[in-house]
């Protein structure tokens, strides 16, 4: 009996020393070591410079009566407006007019590219290996072209009476088209215009949606697609219950990135309306131009609040994106 109660104390473990002043005892706080947050200390300051400095400087210029006339030597510092700039964005009806072009056409340029590239991607599936990377790699170049060499290309096509697209319509049977497509200028009203422009977007951005998908089929294993089959699912249920569920957080990544994308539009838009004067076919990154650089006298304050309201745009897409990742890991 006496061996089996040595035996016992043999095995169990002797018990930690109690926390004192300088014991490592449980009750002590672990000092944290500053060497990871030194290696990541420049890489922050770059990070700031680079990204939160320009904000900085943006919503300080917004907020003040800043024009060219201060930029001159001697120039008196920019005063204070009280917030004037926004309160006539909010008081413009122009704006309000250019705030809802930009949303309008960015649904549909974010939709139809959504659309396209999601059905090119899953056609990609389906196809013979070869001919799919050779599909990918030919739309992966428009993809890759650069923006002002596609607006001019697409500038050409509809230009009137020697462009490709007039002619073609011109010849064909005015009962089919109508007539007079031949002097017609399709950048002169709003709604030709945005159809050009969310035509070039589209062009340049499906491309990058259709090989994300694609991609992202690969990786769903082919016995689910079995088990749906043997359940009776068709082709469209197949992919809402099983393509969707299994990409929705690449669906989700993509749809952010192409309403970050194409909230941002400004060179396509630029080169096809030839810096028109007309408002009516303006979306916000063109108005925060010609505000801030085109108009006379340029207006920096004007075009800075007008970046601060399309800045805030993006960030709450942003911060609906995360919070969509976050929930989406908490449920897991």
């Amino acid at each position: 009996m006496a061996q089996t109660a040595e035996a016992v104390r043999e095995q169990t473990p002797p018990e930690p020393p109690p926390a004192g002043p300088g014991g490592p005892g449980p009750g002590r706080r672990r000092r944290s070591v500053p060497t990871p947050y030194l290696l990541i200390a420049p890489a922050l300051v770059i990070l700031a410079l680079v990204l939160v400095w320009p904000v900085v400087q943006m919503v300080w210029n917004s907020l003040h009566s800043y024009t060219i006339r201060n930029l001159l030597p001697n120039a008196p510092a920019p005063e204070w407006n009280d917030f004037a700039h926004y309160r006539r964005l909010l008081s413009d009806r122009e704006f309000w007019t250019i705030l809802r072009n930009t949303v309008v056409v960015c649904v549909l340029m974010v939709g139809v590219t959504m659309v396209l590239g999601t059905l090119v991607g899953i056609l990609l599936h389906r196809l013979s290996r070869w001919f799919s990377v050779t599909v990918s790699v030919g739309m992966m170049l428009a993809w890759a072209t650069p923006a002002i060499s596609a607006s001019l290309v697409f500038r050409w096509l509809f230009l009137p009476e020697r462009g490709l697209v007039n002619v073609a319509l011109d010849r064909l049977p005015d009962w089919l088209v109508g007539s007079g497509w031949l002097n017609y200028n399709w950048f002169l009203e709003p709604v030709s215009l945005f159809g050009v422009l969310i035509t070039v977007i589209v062009w340049q951005s499906f491309p990058f949606i259709a090989v994300s998908v694609l991609a992202g089929l690969k990786s769903i294993p082919h016995e689910l697609y079995e088990a749906a089959r043997v359940d009776g699912a068709g082709g469209w249920r197949s992919f809402w219950n099983v393509t969707f569920p299994m990409l929705r957080p690449l669906f989700a990544l993509l749809l952010v990135l192409q309403i970050i994308w194409d909230l941002r539009v400004f060179t396509q838009l630029y080169i096809l309306a030839n810096s028109f004067q007309n408002k009516s076919v303006y979306l916000l990154s063109y108005y925060i131009y010609q505000q801030g650089f085109s108009a006379s006298p340029a207006n920096y304050g004007m075009g800075s609040a007008i970046a601060v309201v399309m800045t805030v745009m993006i960030l709450a897409v942003t911060a609906y994106y995360l919070r969509i990742m976050i929930r989406q890991g908490e449920t897991r």
